[in-house]
């Protein structure tokens, strides 16, 4: 395997360790790059051994733990974009978590039944039938209650937005 394919295949689990390690995203990010960058003019040798990829994930290990006794404005040689050529960035998935709050956060103002109707449409991807049947009611109310709902939504949007504009 050469290495832009085992850069392919292993980048994300990499980054998932270094990060993990870290406990911070852009350090992990920093030092995966470093190590790939030594691994690359010594990929030849590290290629034949019986399991490249650990010996990979022990350099990142060992750069790690080495990290702190570096000066903190390090330069770094070679462009993150570098790394990006060849395995699309990762979302951080602390970011799904703020998304999915700020969602609950928001949806928690309107009353149950529209609620509960918003989260089986959008959540869940039912029918107004299968949610009609989930809430006992008619399809007809499904469709006021999802109008109410995404309404009220777009008023409480409108608001929390103009008062943000006020403070900014």
């Amino acid at each position: 395997m050469g290495f832009d394919q085992f850069v392919a295949d292993r980048l994300d689990r990499l980054l998932r360790y270094a990060t993990a390690i870290a406990c911070d995203k852009h350090l992990a990010q920093d030092i995966v790059q470093n190590v790939l960058m030594r691994a690359q003019s010594k990929w030849d040798r590290i290629e034949t051994m019986d399991a490249p990829y650990l010996y990979v994930k022990r350099m990142v290990t060992n750069d790690y733990l080495s990290w702190r006794r570096r000066k903190a404005a390090r330069e770094v040689a070679v462009e993150r974009s570098e790394l990006a050529k060849h395995v699309p960035s990762m979302a951080d998935p602390a970011d799904v978590y703020a998304e999915r709050e700020a969602m609950r956060a928001r949806i928690a103002v309107l009353p149950r039944k529209q609620r509960a109707a918003l989260v089986l449409r959008f959540y869940e991807e039912c029918s107004d039938a299968e949610i009609a049947q989930v809430l006992g009611c008619a399809e007809s109310t499904v469709r006021s209650q999802l109008s109410r709902a995404l309404q009220t939504l777009r008023a409480h949007e409108i608001a929390r937005s103009a008062t943000m504009g006020v403070h900014s």
